[in-house]
């Protein structure tokens, strides 16, 4: 990404870098140089482990009259064991405030709203052990959240802890993000990184990231060169 330079992607007014707009020139140069995802690791030789499983997060957006009530990044300690980073509230480099997100099965693996189906991934995921032993563990958990993305009230109702003097009129629903979490056979969510090369004439030549945890935007340079002393190591280079 030298040839792009993160000045055009950084406001001065607001010291924040436009990390979807970094994300996606990442994606055009892992594009270009032949990047595969976790499906095409098992052409290699890898097995089905961890498996990816999308979840939807769904955000509101604060009303501009009422943006006054944030005045900085407010982030909750997440729980580990839930596939959701908990209730944030972030300001954008626009002026938006997100709230939220709550944490959805995506039927499908770019699933962004209720409407965006694949049979093939929505049964991918659903027929995966670990998740059936996921939703043993939290199927309530998972209607809580289910009910927070249907109703606005419920999921202020979350927000509120935080800052009391939201109402459900200052709000109005906003974007939505897929989450790609790599998850085991026992339901646990992996959160460390996963690199595999498989096995056969491939594997002294491939290096597949499988998981790479959060925060992978703002540690990304830092990620590249974890990669970089992987493959070193891995393939003697």
């Amino acid at each position: 990404m030298s040839h792009i330079g993160l000045k055009a992607l950084w406001s001065p007014h607001t010291g924040i870098v436009d990390w979807g707009e970094v994300t996606r020139r990442f994606a055009m140069d892992f594009e270009r140089r032949g990047g595969k995802a976790d499906r095409i690791s098992q052409l290699t030789g890898c097995g089905i482990e961890p498996k990816i499983v999308p979840f939807r997060g769904e955000y509101l957006l604060l009303k501009p009259e009422r943006r006054f009530l944030v005045n900085g990044n407010i982030y909750p300690v997440p729980d580990p064991r839930f596939p959701f980073l908990g209730v944030h509230f972030t300001p954008r480099m626009n002026g938006d405030i997100w709230l939220g997100p709550n944490a959805v099965l995506a039927y499908k693996r770019e699933g962004y709203s209720y409407f965006d189906i694949s049979p093939q991934d929505l049964f991918d995921a659903l027929s995966y052990r670990g998740m059936h032993k996921l939703m043993q563990k939290y199927l309530s958990f998972g209607f809580q959240e289910m009910y927070r993305g249907i109703w606005i009230a419920a999921q202020v109702k979350q927000l509120q802890r935080f800052i009391p003097e939201l109402k459900n009129s200052d709000v109005i629903r906003g974007p939505a993000g897929v989450r790609a979490q790599a998850m085991d056979s026992e339901g646990n969510l992996v959160e460390d990184f996963v690199f595999d090369s498989g096995k056969g004439e491939l594997s002294s030549q491939v290096l597949h990231v499988r998981n790479a945890p959060s925060p992978g935007a703002t540690s990304s340079l830092a990620i590249a060169k974890m990669i970089v002393r992987e493959a070193k190591s891995r393939f003697l280079l």
